[in-house]
């Protein structure tokens, strides 16, 4: 474990995790693309109902990712890790945007009026589109600039929004699939982990710093 910790990657491999990042916008354009030339039928007879599926389901994998980084780092000791989570949280919000629009351009050719309607009378729709609004501010404010504005403390607490985006997202996903609830349940399965981990490790965090309570001497607690 010691030389495991001692690990560092060489500074091109983020230059990587970047295009990879990039990998799944690229075959969903290629694939919709080529459905619609092609008479291919990567995305099924539907291609813009799985591309908006598609989209969204790696929203919530960047979001799992962008949660995980911090278990990891502290198990596996590897610091440079956290280079790595405002990359991941971008990315995030830069699919839940691809979602978004595709879901405005697509079916509602950005009629806001009828958007609008669409979220107050679909629970499913609402949940997500809330989870999508705190997601803006966790993305404006991912810069060192603004944790300096902030302060560590408050954009701390700002920035546990998150886990409230993770629940409106599995649960946006889960009342959108309707009967196959499978791939949610996966969902549902992950985030609960990584918060679990995340709460054990705060108490655990507690219990070290709380001072130990001497007990008595049986002279002092004799009458």
């Amino acid at each position: 474990m010691p030389a495991l910790a001692r690990f560092t990657p060489p500074r091109w491999v983020k230059a990587v995790v970047f295009v990879l990042c990039l990998v799944p916008t690229a075959w969903v354009l290629w694939a919709l693309y080529s459905d619609a030339t092609a008479t291919t039928r990567f995305l099924g007879a539907n291609p813009i109902t799985e591309a908006e599926d598609f989209t969204g389901q790696w929203t919530l994998r960047f979001l799992a990712a962008t949660l995980a980084i911090t278990p990891l780092r502290r198990l596996l000791g590897w610091s440079w890790l956290i280079k790595y989570r405002r990359m991941l949280g971008l990315f995030t919000f830069a699919y839940a945007c691809i979602h978004l629009s595709m879901y405005a351009a697509v079916d509602y050719a950005f009629d806001v009026h009828a958007m609008l309607h669409d979220v107050v009378k679909h629970p499913y729709v609402t949940v997500g589109m809330t989870g999508f609004l705190l997601l803006v501010p966790l993305a404006v404010t991912s810069t060192r600039g603004w944790i300096r504005r902030l302060g560590g403390t408050r954009w701390n607490r700002l920035h546990r929004l998150v886990y409230v985006i993770a629940v409106c997202g599995v649960v946006h996903y889960w009342w959108a699939v309707k009967k196959d609830v499978t791939d949610p349940l996966g969902f549902a399965i992950l985030f609960a982990a990584l918060f679990g981990i995340r709460l054990a490790t705060r108490a655990a965090a507690r219990v070290r710093r709380e001072p130990a309570i001497p007990r008595p001497s049986r002279s002092a607690a004799a009458p």
